[in-house]
């Protein structure tokens, strides 16, 4: 009688393989047919590079609609990472986007870059923020993916002061739940005798440190790729950094998420060289200033127009001008893109009340 039951349970399971191997076979005709008609496009709009090809506004669509059309059992993030590796795969069928990103690689920016684009690209490690925006100036990369604020230590000033001098455009942006992990090859805790990170990790960890190694020396570097590095290479060394630090550099994760706000989040900026029409969900950028306007009232004067046509401004940093002492320009975040009717009359008003008025980008929310 059991081998009977189990006969019948082999059956069962076999059938169920072998509708899983007919699916497998649709899905892989289907993604091969996907990926010609993506082709056909290009050879229809007469487009020769990879980078013509793609369309940010038209990717933040489609994910979207994944994302709508979901009804588990994976959940959203799943699907969305699913279909953006096929789009990724699909665009790259001829020669893969260059992407430049703040190195070495393991960092959380090489994490937001593949999150955007998919693994299908050619990530370009550079050493600073400053190659990345002349690395996409120049040509070399087609796109560039740099940090711009993180929920918890505030806005990444270097990003910010590029785009006083940078005519590039912002194109996209990645929100990356950001997991800090303690990591090192040693098997205990109390073999640590330093922690190096970069200082905004130390920042988001110190409440877990200060608990749990009160005594241990605190090493600022300048990556949490090179604290990796150096925790692979020295004894007694750990490093705090994320999960591809710790495949890269072969490391141990003695401890995961050791945060002190579990929503830590750094936000990203995809920068590239032109502006893409609107995909029905979108930010725009500005970067303004007054110049030599003194007096109360000012900033309010310059950002009523705003309120005045119902748009919405979701973030605002200021910095200094670098023209002469106590000048400041300020970097506006608005909900809705540039070609709106309302935000087109409200920067006309803008423009003519600033001494600098410049639209830094029109592009997709985050998506997930």
């Amino acid at each position: 009688m059991k081998k009977q039951k189990n006969k019948k349970e082999v059956e069962s399971l076999n059938k169920l393989r072998r509708r899983i191997d007919g699916i497998d076979i649709e899905i892989q005709q289907l993604i091969a047919e996907r990926a010609k008609i993506a082709q056909s496009i290009g050879v229809e709009k007469g487009l020769t590079k990879t980078s013509e090809h793609y369309r940010p506004e038209r990717e933040a669509q489609v994910l979207r609609e994944v994302i709508k059309r979901n009804n588990g059992p994976l959940r959203d993030d799943e699907m969305v990472r699913l279909f953006r590796e096929l789009m990724s795969a699909c665009l790259a069928t001829e020669e893969p986007l260059k992407v430049g990103y703040l190195g070495p690689e393991g960092t959380f920016t090489q994490t937001a870059v593949l999150k955007h684009f998919g693994h299908s690209v050619r990530a370009l490690s550079l050493t600073s923020i400053d190659e990345v925006f002349h690395e996409v100036e120049s040509g070399t990369a087609d796109f560039g993916v740099v940090p711009v604020e993180n929920s918890i230590e505030g806005a990444v000033n270097n990003t910010l002061d590029m785009f006083l001098v940078s005519p590039l455009k912002i194109c996209g942006e990645v929100e990356l739940r950001i997991r800090q992990h303690l990591m090192g090859r040693m098997p205990k805790i109390s073999q640590i005798v330093r922690v190096c990170s970069h200082p905004q990790s130390l920042a988001q960890c110190r409440g877990w440190l200060a608990e749990y190694l009160p005594k241990v020396e605190q090493v600022p570097v300048a990556s949490n790729a090179e604290a990796a590095r150096r925790a692979r290479d020295e004894d007694g060394t750990a490093a705090i950094a994320g999960d591809a630090a710790a495949e890269v550099y072969d490391l141990r994760i003695l401890f995961e998420d050791i945060e002190d706000q579990t929503d830590n989040t750094t936000r990203f900026l995809v920068i590239g060289r032109q502006l893409f029409p609107p995909s029905g969900a979108d930010k725009t950028s500005l970067l303004i200033s007054a110049g030599g306007t003194k007096g109360p009232g000012v900033l309010s004067h310059l950002l009523d127009p705003l309120a005045r046509h119902g748009v919405n401004m979701s973030r605002i940093e200021s910095r200094p001008s670098r023209r002469k002492k106590w000048d400041y320009v300020f970097f506006v975040d608005i909900d809705g893109h540039v070609e709106d009717e309302p935000i087109t009359k409200a920067f006309g008003e803008m423009e003519s009340n600033s001494n600098l008025f410049r639209v830094l980008g029109a592009y997709p929310k985050a998506v997930l």
